[in-house]
């Protein structure tokens, strides 16, 4: 989805990347319990220390990035594991940036993942109820939120009562969101890796060309491996390892999807304004039927590569 160093001739249409970044930053903003802000504060400021400041700006937003990202912290005892979790990303990103400068985004960011998560585990893995105390602050975090969401649905009701059947359904997926929180936490990281990133080139070169169109999007191949032993664990229902398998499958199956969506857009030559609004209303409408699709045809181009043949096969009719 994007890499270190675009090329300078670049089309104008690739140039225009404000649309890729304001989808990462909903997807930042939403798709965690963690605190956005430090997700894409820390991250930012591990690259403007370890690559260095050139430009006045960026150490200005590097401090403005800073000051929100620690008056945002989280009131309640997890405000540390947010933290941590951040400079762990962070860390990983800014040095992976140092050791592949010109690797693609996408390559980075899941390795900056893969790294925090395995740092995290470690280390939950050698205190004792450590993993428990997590639990505990994430299904806080959301009971509280579909909590105060019921609230605001009562107040636009004129104060009468909600629905049990609409409360039932919010806290069925609650309880689905907890099992599967480390995959959300994971997208959502990777989605504020490619905020900081692009914001960090923006302003030390001038450039609107860190993050590739969506088209391009892709990651390694192998990695299908971690959607395949994630199944894997679901049907066996191992003990203790079929939440594994979940939040594998939710991980990848979101990767996925956005790969499935590159291939469309590739093959179509782009979305119109109303093919996104029939997107929109057919995800909202069809909310696992949308994404399915996308991931299956997104699994399918791992095999199949469908963009390098469709590209070879249109070299070959241009030149005959």
């Amino acid at each position: 989805m994007g890499t270190s160093s675009p090329p300078a001739s670049a089309s104008a249409k690739e140039s225009r990347s404000w649309p890729r970044v304001l989808a990462l930053l909903v997807v930042a903003l939403f798709g965690s319990v963690a605190q956005p802000t430090l997700l894409i504060g820390v991250p930012y400021l591990a690259l403007a220390f370890v690559l260095g400041v050139r430009r006045g700006i960026v150490l200005a937003v590097g401090m403005v990035a800073l000051l929100i990202a620690f008056v945002s912290l989280p009131v309640e005892g997890g405000r540390y594991l947010d933290l941590a979790w951040a400079l762990l990303l962070g860390g990983c990103f800014a040095a992976l940036t140092v050791r592949r400068p010109q690797s693609a985004f996408s390559d980075r960011a899941l390795g900056a993942v893969a790294g925090a998560a395995g740092l995290t585990a470690l280390m939950l893995g050698v205190r004792r109820g450590a993993w428990g105390a997590v639990q505990w602050v994430v299904q806080d975090r959301m009971t509280q939120g579909a909590a105060a969401f019921m609230e605001g649905l009562r107040m636009m009701r004129g104060g009468r009562g909600v629905p049990q059947a609409l409360v039932s359904t919010l806290y069925d997926v609650v309880d689905k969101q907890i099992l599967v929180f480390p995959a959300m936490l994971g997208l959502a990281s990777f989605a504020a890796l490619g905020v900081a990133w692009w914001v960090y080139v923006r302003l030390t070169t001038d450039s609107d060309g860190a993050l590739r169109p969506l088209r391009s999007f892709r990651f390694n191949d192998h990695l299908v491996w971690v959607l395949i032993g994630g199944v894997v664990l679901l049907v066996l229902r191992a003990d203790g390892l079929t939440r594994v398998g979940a939040n594998a499958v939710v991980f990848m199956g979101g990767l996925y999807a956005v790969r499935g969506a590159a291939v469309v857009l590739f093959l179509t030559g782009g979305l119109s304004v109303f093919g996104y609004i029939l997107l929109v209303v057919g995800a909202l409408l069809l909310p696992p039927l949308v994404p399915g699709l996308a991931a299956v045809i997104g699994i399918g181009d791992t095999w199949l590569d469908v963009r390098k043949r469709v590209s070879e096969a249109r070299a070959r009719h241009n030149d005959s």
